[in-house]
């Protein structure tokens, strides 16, 4: 399938979506989002896919709604709204928004921020199950200097990261942050050298491809973001639910032969 801002490709049971307008340092649009979501509900169902790479072409990452999309909000005074069938209507409500549907993604999603992350393009970096991140990747979340909010969402992912006062700092201030502060405060999970970076993904990636059980991948990211609403208790029992199916799968019988 032809792609006007992304690129799309599948090697060693990776599937990498590059954000592709870099000229404009991958600012987000409409086409963007919709070839992303296609992009996503393709790793998906290809069988051959175990793990999900979102990158950006060039110097940047996404650096956050396109401009002119911005201008056409100012216009008309309100924001577009895209929402439409949920990525997977089994999954609860909070992952059926815009772009809460990562987390019902049913691989996981390291987001590779090669460049410049800032704004919408964080936000959706945050939806990712992993952030690594060049050391030439600077961050900000941008809103406050262009009389916005904490949009989509990021009210309630930057804490759970990096702590409330993190949170507030990033938020009010929208100062830039370079990759090395990014990581000391849990908003990445790894720093590479910008030379090794792509390679140190793929190898991290491909692992993941090679030498861990897809099905047991599939049903942790589920428990995981599922736990983030529950309980102790209840993220116990919802575990304890899902051990007799393990117990039966070819996966576990590969692993114990093994």
């Amino acid at each position: 399938m032809a792609h006007e801002h992304i690129l799309y490709e599948v090697a060693d049971g990776v599937a990498t979506i590059t954000l592709n307008r870099p000229d404009r340092l991958n600012a987000w649009t409409g086409t963007m989002y919709r070839e992303v979501r296609s992009a996503m509900r393709a790793a998906s169902d290809d069988e051959a896919v175990r793990a999900i790479v979102l990158t950006g072409a060039g110097r940047g990452f996404c650096a956050g709604a396109d401009m002119e999309a911005l201008q056409g909000i100012q216009s008309s005074g309100r924001g577009q709204q895209v929402e439409g069938e949920p990525f997977d209507p089994k999954a609860r409500s909070d992952f059926h928004k815009t772009y809460s549907y990562f987390p019902s993604v049913p691989k996981p999603i390291i987001a590779a921020i090669n460049g410049a992350c800032a704004g919408l393009g964080l936000v959706i970096a945050l939806y990712a199950d992993m952030r690594f991140a060049s050391d030439a990747a600077v961050f900000t979340t941008a809103f406050a200097r262009r009389g916005l909010v904490a949009e989509h969402g990021v009210s309630w992912l930057l804490p759970r990261l990096v702590g409330v006062a993190n949170a507030a700092d990033l938020l009010f201030s929208a100062r830039r942050v370079s990759a090395a502060e990014a990581k000391e405060m849990g908003l990445v999970n790894r720093v590479f050298p910008q030379a090794a970076f792509a390679d140190e993904v793929a190898a991290y990636t491909r692992m993941l491809a090679r030498d861990v059980s897809p099905r047991s991948m599939r049903e942790m990211k589920r428990e995981l973001w599922n736990a983030q609403f529950q309980s102790l208790g209840e993220a116990i029992e919802a575990a304890n639910a899902d051990m007799p199916a393990s117990f039966l799968s070819e996966d576990f019988k590969e692993g114990v032969a093994h």
